[in-house]
């Protein structure tokens, strides 16, 4: 068995892998088991109650961050002329149409989200095997395909994130930095269980949260008790 280093058995004193926390101490947790150089991020992982296999069981939204994610969110908006103004005025990274479609044909990706309008998605529809696989193709119900696009690239700026279950059953997304106060990572962490409850399908049958626990870059888990946050 592999010898644990001195930071790996150092953060092992500072709590317990076998108990779960109430989600103010294990936001204080993260934070103080934190050793990267730089400002890692701190990740909820939520293991649903769920099958994913099945439609009506797929858990997927969007959620406003309070505090947002504390990460600069580069945004493409594919649009037609008339939007541009509108999409630069609200802070777009990259703004146009025809020209982007031909770079992510080309394999360019290098943006966090897509917004477009529903009148061009006949041409960004054909970027599903390019953007699909990378989380990067705009979905009305994420609120990145529509007509008010200056709005909806001010709310991704300000932490608006898109999240849905994978195939083990697991929502993970970044709540915020190591570097926010524990207040900050209460309120973001609080605002996305809540959410994530409120889409509990009425399919779901037995215990819907089986485990939440919040980690950082590089760090170990931290159980949350769930019953410890407000609302679910």
């Amino acid at each position: 068995m592999a010898k644990l280093g001195k930071k790996q058995q150092d953060v092992l004193k500072k709590y317990d892998l076998t108990q779960s926390y109430s989600l103010q101490e294990a936001t204080e947790i993260v934070k103080d088991i934190t050793t990267t150089k730089f400002d890692a991020s701190v990740d909820i992982d939520v293991n649903l109650g769920v099958d994913p296999r099945k439609a009506d069981q797929m858990v997927r939204g969007v959620v406003a961050l309070p505090h947002g994610t504390g990460k600069e969110v580069k945004v493409l908006v594919l649009c037609t002329p008339e939007k541009e103004a509108e999409a630069k005025e609200a802070g777009a990274d990259y703004v146009g149409l025809d020209e982007y479609i031909q770079k992510i044909e080309g394999g360019w990706t290098d943006v966090d989200v897509i917004v477009t309008m529903p009148t061009v998605m006949a041409k960004v529809g054909r970027l599903g095997r390019v953007l699909g696989p990378r989380g990067l193709m705009p979905n009305p119900k994420a609120g990145t395909v529509t007509m008010d696009i200056g709005k909806a690239v001010q709310d991704v700026k300000a932490g608006k994130i898109d999240f849905k279950v994978d195939k083990f059953g697991i929502i993970h997304a970044s709540i915020g930095k190591a570097s926010f106060d524990q207040e900050k990572l209460v309120a973001n962490a609080t605002e996305m269980i809540q959410t994530i409850n409120r889409l509990k399908p009425s399919s779901a049958k037995g215990t819907y949260f089986k485990s939440i626990s919040l980690s950082s870059t590089m760090s170990k888990g931290v159980p949350v008790d769930k019953n410890t946050v407000p609302g679910i």
